[in-house]
């Protein structure tokens, strides 16, 4: 089976966990999000400007790398819905806070989707660069190389544990607020890995997606420094 049909099943395969754990929580009594994060003008804008995103930063990316081709991103997808739907928000006055409910579904499309990378082998062009680590993986070229797809894949795992446990627990606080955490944990693992990536530099030793990354944390951070204090356990999740 070609890398790229690998790709493709785990790609689909991550859109149906990413709506199964939207399903679930669903599902939790007790536990409600935003209605207008239901609404359809609000998810044609978020899909709208994530399609938008991962095209116009994937391509770009490879560009800068000295790669022809189109290309598309995770991680441009997440800077462009961010951009859209809080212009979609402004300009609709909408001041509540609407994404508690993608916080799960964000980290277990990502953790399962990243193994569609790592499965596409060179063609992909998500690989890292050269290794001596007794975990280096040829991906075809007969080099070892960070399987850095991998560790995405396990860090978002990580997240999606953590977020789990938190619905479980009645975590007020981690519901409420978790995609900002869930933003502000991809963008901080995501730096880091990007440091072992044969991407085009920008700034200095700065990726493009090194800069995307600190404006997914930076904006994180400021979501999660302003967000109203939680007042009742079962009050309704305001993310």
């Amino acid at each position: 089976m070609s890398g790229a049909v690998l790709h493709a099943i785990f790609d689909i395969a991550a859109w149906l966990a990413a709506f199964a754990a939207m399903w679930w929580l669903s599902r939790v009594r007790g536990l409600q999000f935003p209605s207008q994060s239901f609404e359809l003008p609000y998810i044609a804008t978020l899909v709208f400007g994530a399609g938008l995103g991962a095209y116009l930063f994937g391509t770009l990316n490879l560009w800068l790398s000295g790669q022809p081709g189109i290309a598309r991103s995770v991680e441009g997808a997440l800077a462009g819905g961010i951009a859209a739907v809080e212009l979609y928000k402004w300009r609709n006055g909408i001041a509540l806070r609407t994404g508690a409910r993608f916080a799960l579904p964000l980290a277990v499309g990502i953790a399962i989707g990243r193994i569609g990378c790592y499965s596409a082998g060179l063609d992909d062009f998500t690989y890292g660069t050269p290794t001596a680590l007794p975990w280096g993986h040829d991906f075809g070229d007969g080099i070892l190389r960070h399987p850095v797809q991998i560790y995405e894949s396990f860090a978002m795992t990580a997240f999606a544990v953590f977020y789990a446990a938190a619905v479980f627990r009645r975590d007020e606080y981690v519901i409420v607020n978790g995609f900002y955490l869930a933003l502000a944990w991809y963008g901080l693992q995501r730096f880091a890995w990007e440091f072992w990536k044969p991407y085009g530099a920008l700034i200095g030793p700065l990726t493009l997606f090194h800069l995307l990354s600190l404006f997914i944390l930076l904006y994180a951070v400021v979501m999660l420094a302003t967000a109203p204090a939680v007042r009742s356990r079962h009050e309704r999740a305001a993310a």
